[in-house]
């Protein structure tokens, strides 16, 4: 299965610091704030506000720093020009990335992952050149021991979802993007917390890594997600969980 998704997964069970808290936080507020740019400031009619605001919620943020990034999307109160962009590239072996980010300096962040990217064994790519690697999913994930496979399923394909696949330590769903509100729902209705639900570029198929490249690989992803700018990191490679352990404890 994706080895980013049981990167994800690994990454949400590590203790968060308090930089990394903060990192969290600039990344949500500026979710927060695009969403309400493009959808407008009402969560029932805007599905990304109402994602982005759990999101938030799932952080601890509180709810006048949710309010102020609405605010700042809305033009109500000042704030930063943000801009939304997609860039794509290659990573160790071969692996189609898709690198989502909300800047207000476009070229200095093009100059970031540009210089990570040839630092970790990867490369920008040509708008077009991968994402067609990736179709537009809603993605949850699920901690293995909140439910068994039975329970699952009869759950989320009630609900509308795609498919329920197992990932070592976690389900992960896949619904229509339309469906990840309902899915979501029905898993909360039944007592179980997703650890993530959000509308992402899944992969259609994965690249296998092992080794040095496995940990290159994972060494790019962690530094993309440093910078303010990423939002989020999709890639199409598979690796063994045990590579990601390798990674983490290092």
């Amino acid at each position: 299965m994706s080895g980013h998704s049981k990167w994800a997964t690994i990454k949400h069970k590590k203790a968060a610091t308090d930089a990394k808290r903060g990192k969290a936080f600039t990344k949500v507020i500026r979710e927060l704030t695009i969403a309400a740019r493009v959808g407008g400031a009402d969560p029932d009619s805007n599905p990304r506000l109402r994602t982005a605001i759990l999101s938030a919620k799932a952080e601890n943020m509180p709810n006048d720093n949710i309010e102020r990034a609405v605010l700042r999307g809305t033009g109500q109160l000042e704030g930063e020009l943000l801009e939304e962009a997609m860039f794509e590239g290659y990573g160790p072996g071969g692996v189609g990335m898709l690198v989502a980010v909300v800047t207000n300096n476009r070229n200095r962040t093009v100059g970031e992952l540009r210089h990570l990217m040839s630092k970790n064994g990867g490369n920008m790519a040509e708008s077009g050149a991968v994402g067609w690697m990736f179709a537009r999913k809603g993605d949850i994930m699920v901690a293995k021991e909140a439910a068994d496979e039975d329970k699952m399923l009869g759950i989320v394909l009630d609900a509308g979802a795609e498919d329920l696949r197992d990932d070592g330590s976690a389900w992960e769903v896949t619904t229509p993007p339309e469906a990840l509100d309902k899915v979501r729902a029905a898993l909360t209705t039944a007592g179980i917390t997703p650890t993530s639900a959000e509308v992402s570029w899944v992969p259609q198929n994965y690249v296998k890594l092992v080794g040095q490249q496995a940990q290159q690989m994972i060494r790019l992803i962690e530094a993309l997600e440093e910078l303010d700018d990423v939002q989020h990191v999709y890639a199409n490679f598979d690796v063994d969980e045990s590579e990601i352990q390798a990674a983490v404890a290092s």
